[in-house]
């Protein structure tokens, strides 16, 4: 039986009234055209549709989207949506594979070559976009997709983006020049962007001095300002409100519970609370702290995941998390569980002092 495709899955994302132009990615973007791979890779609320539907915008080339949700992870309902959003370019090409698929709802080899094959006679230079790849978790479409990438023909350029790395072979595209990254360091907004989007946007006319406060401690985390920005609507202390921004405000509670948190796994959940209690943190630090011999998993999982964890060192040997992300997580492990915070620090500041870093903990041990 053949799939029945829902449409909305192959449109662009609407255009919003209040984007902020930022010449400086749409650059980066275009200049890696020459490569196979655009991966956009970053937590939830970075922009990262936003921006690519905005560089489509701008493109002289046919865009093709494909928003991919769970249901995707059917390897052959996936090819369906696939060609299905090629033939949005070009309606003519296709159709043996999806008459192969009706008859055999399976999706193999022969397959994969006739959809490199059938992309090789699109007319026209295009960029196919597969939208929220963090949801597909099924191994034959990784292998799909990691195929099309091999062998691609030179007209097509592939983005995908995502909350967390695929588990696709990214350091042998990086090696070979293959592919462009675009990460949320890259995506955080500059003072002038938030400055242009507090200010143009959302019509708050805040000092400079204001808006640095709120880049700051946002870490121009476009989702916080966002949240903050509605948050100061309306409101007669404003500069209060700016100078007390933390990730104990409700707006942020609820999308940092409903978006990041809840998303996770038990076992991460308790690994996020009680690691935040550490400015820094490195995977002895965390396996002393719970007393367990995990953590360098641990801390990979929270990198690969882009879980607000920001690297300090080449070396991964040092982290910490978004500021904000950090202060949400100490206030809901004091609501949870405030008998084992003292503990907590206690043991923070026992490895700390056998380390050497003496300020440190001393501060744990005053916690």
């Amino acid at each position: 039986m053949a799939t029945q495709i829902l449409l909305a899955k192959l449109y662009q994302p609407a255009r919003q009234s209040n984007i902020v132009e930022r010449p400086r990615l749409i650059n980066k973007l275009d200049h890696g055209l020459d490569r196979r791979l655009t991966l956009v890779s970053a937590p939830a609320g970075f922009g990262k549709t936003t921006l690519i539907r905005e560089w489509l915008d701008s493109s002289d080339r046919a865009g093709a989207w494909l928003s991919l949700d769970k249901s995707d992870n059917d390897v052959s309902q996936f090819f369906a949506y696939l060609v299905a959003c090629i033939q949005q370019i070009d309606e003519s090409i296709g159709a043996d594979i999806l008459t192969a698929l009706s008859a055999s709802q399976a999706a193999d080899q022969d397959l994969l070559v006739s959809l490199v094959n059938n992309l090789s006679q699109v007319r026209e230079e295009f960029i196919l976009v597969l939208d929220d790849y963090h949801v597909i978790e099924a191994e034959a479409v990784h292998e799909a997709v990691d195929f099309l990438i091999d062998h691609m023909p030179g007209n097509m350029h592939l983005v995908i983006t995502g909350r967390a790395d695929p588990p696709l072979p990214l350091a042998r595209l990086r090696v070979r020049g293959q592919m462009n990254e675009i990460r949320a360091a890259d995506l955080k907004f500059t003072t002038r962007e938030a400055a242009s989007f507090l200010n143009d946007f959302m019509n708050l006319e805040r000092a400079a001095g204001e808006i640095a406060t709120l880049e700051s401690s946002t870490e121009g985390w476009i989702a916080s300002l966002h949240l903050a920005a509605l948050s100061l609507q309306g409101r007669e202390d404003k500069h209060d409100y700016i100078a007390a921004f933390s990730g104990g405000h409700h707006h942020l509670i609820d999308y940092l519970v409903d978006e990041v948190l809840l998303r996770q796994p038990p076992r991460i959940q308790s690994f996020l609370l009680k690691t935040s209690i550490l400015s820094r943190m490195s995977a002895s630090l965390c396996d002393h702290l719970l007393e367990s011999s995990t953590s360098v998993k641990s801390l990979a999982r929270l990198e690969k995941g882009n879980l607000f964890v920001i690297q300090l060192d080449d070396e991964r040997q040092w982290y910490r998390y978004h500021h904000l992300f950090a202060d949400f997580l100490q206030q809901r492990l004091l609501k949870q569980s405030p008998h084992e915070v003292p503990e907590l620090h206690r043991r923070a500041a026992e490895w700390l002092r056998e380390k050497g870093f003496t300020q440190e903990a001393v501060g744990h041990a005053f916690a």
